[in-house]
């Protein structure tokens, strides 16, 4: 059965469900997380010249998002502290196959450079704004909620212009809990009064978002942002692009 197949029948089959909040995740399902990144390390590279180190800038971004990726997962699963994530997201990279052997200060050092770079990008995924318009004129209370740092998030709300669309910001961080867990959606619904039978979780991490949202009773849509299958989990909608929800919502 294709996902287009796969999405009408969701569709069809819970469209008498009236939805009053949205849970929206931030990172790669409206602000466009990777490519802001990327433009960000290609700035870092230069400022902090690895040059020095890497003939191929390509060996360190591939490095960077190796390692990157793999932290944000144990973070997530509440495997490792943010203070490692930092640290070890460069440092795993610069000791690739050069014998380095950089010191926690500079790999800090290193990350609030990064920070600096990323905070301030603008970029969103494709759509993003005209749905966040859409939904902001349908009148759904949207609130964001993320696993990112803090002092991270709210700056890239800003530079992105999307912070004024959200009722309420939901961090993991003040959460005292990372998605998937049910105590950061339990911290959620508490925050903004959202009942799960008509609130639709939106994200395009199946593990965090998706399949947590489940376990905490929401409906949930799928934003596969880079399909390469079907999710073989019973999410109750599957798109490919945002402004499919549209059609749902």
């Amino acid at each position: 059965m294709s996902s287009l197949m796969q999405g009408l029948m969701s569709i069809l089959r819970i469209e008498t469900l009236e939805y009053t909040d949205l849970f929206i995740d931030f990172d790669d399902t409206l602000y466009d997380t990777h490519g802001n990144a990327q433009i960000a390390l290609e700035e870092l590279f230069e400022q902090l010249e690895f040059g020095r180190w890497f003939a191929d800038p390509q060996v360190f971004f591939d490095e960077y998002w190796k390692a990157n990726i793999d932290l944000w997962k144990r973070y997530s699963r509440g495997e490792v502290t943010r203070d490692f994530l930092i640290v070890e997201r460069f440092r795993i990279p610069l000791c690739f196959g050069h014998g380095l052997d950089p010191t926690e200060a500079f790999c800090r050092h290193v990350g609030d450079v990064f920070f600096e770079l990323c905070a301030d990008k603008p970029n969103l995924v494709e759509g993003a704004r005209e749905l966040m318009d859409y939904l902001k004129a349908r009148g759904y209370r949207m609130h964001l909620c993320s696993n990112g740092f803090h002092e991270v998030q709210y700056r890239k709300l800003r530079a992105c212009g999307l912070y004024g669309y959200f009722d309420n910001i939901i961090l993991s961080e003040d959460a005292g809990a990372n998605k998937p867990s049910r105590k950061f959606f339990d911290y959620a619904f508490k925050m903004t009064n959202a009942n799960p039978l008509t609130t639709l979780m939106i994200g395009d991490n199946l593990q965090t978002d998706i399949i947590g949202a489940m376990n905490a009773g929401l409906h949930t849509a799928f934003f596969n942002r880079f399909p390469d299958y079907p999710s073989s989990e019973p999410v109750d909608y599957e798109v490919t692009s945002l402004l499919e929800l549209k059609l749902i919502l």
